[in-house]
């Protein structure tokens, strides 16, 4: 008779077959392409969805269609939604992965780059160039302190976790959400020294905004998220081996302590890019990867790429959230994915408790 483990695993095997990924896949990208459809029509001003495809088609192929749009819907559509709607695809796909890789090397569900201290991090550093440093080295200065932040507020989670002998899951989180508070406080010590006048600004960038998005600044997300995101699917295999555990990790001859680190390191990388360019926005690691896992199951070959996906769609989906439930009025996104968020966590926990 089968023992309970071979059967699970027979019964994963089953519920999970090759085709079901693909699908989900395919599913995923057309939902991505009718999100990003929807972003770019809806808002204060309505634009048509054949009037936003006739606007892209002519931007990507001049004179493809015949113009029968004014000047000021062609603005919105080109200049203001479109590279909004994508900044959030970038930044949702990117924490998305971040968060299902931190849960992979700290073998805890409750891993997300926002509860870890990362965005924190992420924050100091951009607020330390916007009010302080100044752009010494022009539109890179914002990325670079952010990711430097987020680096350095990961390491004093690791040292924290180290010395205070925190090495079961749950007192991990409590070391990044101790961390968290710190940095934050030291965060709003820069606020409160720097020029009033950018206060406001900084502080509607904390609770995270999409509107400051431009087509020449998205390269630099977009690059980040290839890069880590490929580096992370090919090594999806030392991913799945690390969430059984380090003893097994290891006779795999993976090298573990230097693989979490580079994991946390390429986390800290992809955050500090993402939170310069959007503020803080959490728990969207948090949430998507446990979603998808629902759907494809626990391989990080499946996971990664289908999560990416799915943490674009919901981050395009808060922004329509937030850009149209106070129209004319832009309510911050962080406050969107929070509320989502802590109602996420809260059934986390009675699901784990359970």
């Amino acid at each position: 008779m089968a023992t309970p483990a071979a059967q699970h695993a027979k019964k994963e095997r089953t519920a999970l077959s090759p085709t079901r990924p693909w699908l989900v896949g395919l599913i995923g990208i057309a939902a991505l392409w009718a999100s990003l459809s929807v972003a770019v029509s809806v808002g204060a001003v309505a634009v048509p969805l054949d009037t936003v495809w006739g606007i892209v088609i002519n931007k990507v192929v001049p004179d493809a269609v015949a113009v029968d749009w004014s000047v000021g819907r062609e603005a919105i559509v080109w200049d203001i939604r479109f590279p909004r709607a994508i900044l959030a695809g970038l930044v949702g796909a990117g924490l998305a992965i971040v968060g299902a890789s931190l849960q992979a090397v700290t073998r805890n569900p409750l891993a997300d780059p926002h509860l870890l201290g990362i965005s924190a991090g992420g924050a100091f550093g951009a607020i330390l160039a916007l009010l302080h440093t100044g752009l010494f080295i022009g539109l890179l200065t914002v990325p670079l302190l952010a990711f430097l932040g987020a680096l350095g507020a990961t390491l004093i989670v690791l040292a924290v976790a180290k010395l205070a002998s925190a090495t079961s899951a749950d007192r991990l989180v409590l070391a990044g959400v101790a961390v968290s508070f710190i940095v934050m406080s030291l965060a709003n010590l820069l606020i409160f020294l720097g020029d009033p006048r950018a206060t406001h600004t900084v502080v509607f960038w904390m609770l995270g905004g999409l509107g400051l998005a431009q087509w020449d600044q998205l390269i630099y997300p977009a690059l980040v998220l290839a890069g880590c995101g490929a580096y992370l699917w090919l090594r999806s295999g030392y991913l799945n081996a690390m969430t059984v555990g380090d003893e097994t990790a290891t006779t795999f001859g993976i090298p573990v302590a230097r693989f979490r680190l580079t994991v946390f390191v390429i986390g800290a990388l992809v955050t500090g890019v993402m939170v310069a360019f959007s503020g803080i926005i959490g728990f969207v690691g948090l949430m998507v990867p446990h979603i998808v896992r629902l759907a494809v199951g626990g391989s990080y070959r499946r996971l990664l790429p289908i999560t990416a996906l799915c943490g674009a769609i919901f981050l395009v989906w808060a922004d329509i959230i937030a850009r149209t439930i106070m129209a004319p009025d832009d309510m911050p996104i962080g406050i969107v994915t929070g509320l989502i968020g802590g109602v996420f966590f809260v059934w986390l926990l009675g699901r784990r408790s359970g």
